[in-house]
């Protein structure tokens, strides 16, 4: 029985085949990273709405198809990586495009008893207000940390900030998450 080949050689077999226009690559290439872009822009961009998360999970994938041809296969950043720095420019944009809306939508999936759900929903509604709070540069290298689990070596190429910036907005990121979070008693 012939050996899985590993992910990284299967997107650079898919990247190949999607620059030369293969419909089916690049349709591989967004299922395979769809739910991972549209979950950190749906964080990135809480309370604005699924219309305008999927707007910009959208825009993410054009973008990436744009400029998939300078892509560099062997060069230091992985294929992840790459298309998560685009989705968190594109949230950012958006972010820097529209005043706040005062929408937030709730995690429905919850406990099977009343009051489970209710704190969930309450710890929920405190966690996206608190993220909303951060200014777009923390938010998104805060996302990018603990949501995606990328290195901090990661994030700094991917937001292009020198390593020191994100270990400062990691820090205040997390000071500011824990300030809001004990001021509406979740702390």
């Amino acid at each position: 029985m012939a050996q899985p080949r590993p992910a990284t050689e299967l997107d650079a077999v898919t990247v190949r085949r999607a620059m030369r226009g293969d419909a089916d690559a690049s349709r591989a290439l967004v299922d395979r990273y769809q739910d991972r872009v549209f979950a950190l822009a749906s964080r990135m961009l809480t309370g604005r709405g699924r219309a305008t998360t999927e707007d910009v999970a959208q825009d993410t994938f054009l973008a990436v198809f744009r400029q998939l041809p300078r892509f560099d296969l062997q060069g230091p950043a992985k294929l992840s990586t790459w298309i998560l720095t685009i989705a968190a420019r594109r949230a950012i944009d958006e972010l820097r495009r529209q005043r706040p809306v005062l929408l937030v939508e709730l995690d429905r999936a919850g406990e099977s008893r009343a009051d489970d759900r209710a704190v969930r929903r309450e710890l929920g509604a405190a966690i996206e207000a608190a993220l909303r709070d951060l200014s777009p540069e923390l938010r998104a290298a805060f996302l990018l940390r603990e949501y995606h689990g990328l290195e901090y070596v990661e994030i700094a190429k991917a937001l292009a900030i020198d390593l020191g910036t994100v270990k400062s907005r990691l820090s205040r990121a997390r000071a500011g998450l824990r300030e809001r979070l004990a001021e509406v008693g979740h702390g």
